[in-house]
């Protein structure tokens, strides 16, 4: 849940990296709880929860996104192949799901905390 939380603390920030355990556990909270959304949309009849959670999370997935991107040493603009339909988004989840690269380190560093 922590880095779901960090999402929020740094929603604006573009340039560190972020590691693949830390990316794949925002995105599975994300999904998990876009689907709860979901349900709970169904049974009040109120469609405009989900689309609503979509929005207050754009910016939190694109700069974690970005994130993990710098941490293979790519830059967070690659994002742009989620227009390319299925092609970009299977693209994109190869490149979240690649190792750290050590060299990324250079242009992309940790700030130390």
């Amino acid at each position: 849940m922590e880095h779901f939380t960090a999402a929020f603390r740094n929603f604006a920030n573009f340039k560190d990296r972020a590691t693949r355990s830390q990316y794949w556990i925002f995105a599975l909270i994300y999904i998990l709880s876009y689907f709860i959304l979901a349900m709970i949309e169904s049974m009040i009849g109120l469609p405009v929860l989900t689309g609503i959670y979509a929005l207050i999370m754009l910016i939190p997935s694109l700069a974690y996104g970005a994130r993990r991107l710098h941490d293979i040493g790519r830059s967070g603009w690659w994002q742009l192949l989620m227009l390319i339909p299925l092609i970009g988004a299977i693209v994109l989840i190869v490149m979240w799901s690649l190792p750290s690269k050590e060299e990324a380190q250079g242009r992309f560093a940790l700030q130390a905390a």
